[in-house]
């Protein structure tokens, strides 16, 4: 038995409703851009039966997306005051990784300290 099925290049919302009434696994909806199948909303793809949605490569598109024409503006006007509006701030960036508590790990290792552990008698002969 599959753990789930993969449903590649579905043009239609009933090919997933076929696809539930055949099978009693999972479906996984495939939702890349620029493919066959139209990017129909979660709710659509759940009503059909689609137990999963699959976004392949969205969010590296939107990311590249916004490099080019991050790089773009800086090209065209020598700063990247204009693309200041678009961009994570310092802020939510620290926020979204929760700098603060790398900060309190760094801090307890530092406090914790290294020590060279004084040699047992297994050691004796070994190489240093």
């Amino acid at each position: 038995r599959a753990d789930a099925l993969f449903c590649e290049a579905f043009t239609a919302l009933d090919e997933y409703r076929a696809m539930r009434a055949a099978v009693d696994v999972p479906l996984l909806a495939n939702m890349t851009e620029f493919g066959k199948t139209p990017l129909f909303t979660v709710d659509a793809l759940r009503d059909a039966g689609v137990s999963m949605v699959l976004y392949p490569v969205t969010t590296w598109r939107l990311a590249l997306g916004a490099v080019e024409r991050g790089l773009r503006g800086l090209l065209a006007e020598g700063t990247q005051a204009a693309a200041l509006p678009d961009m994570m701030t310092r802020g939510r960036l620290y926020e979204l990784v929760d700098y603060d508590a790398y900060g309190r790990l760094d801090a307890a290792v530092a406090d914790h300290g290294y020590r060279e552990a004084a040699p047992t008698s297994s050691d004796e002969g070994a190489p240093t």
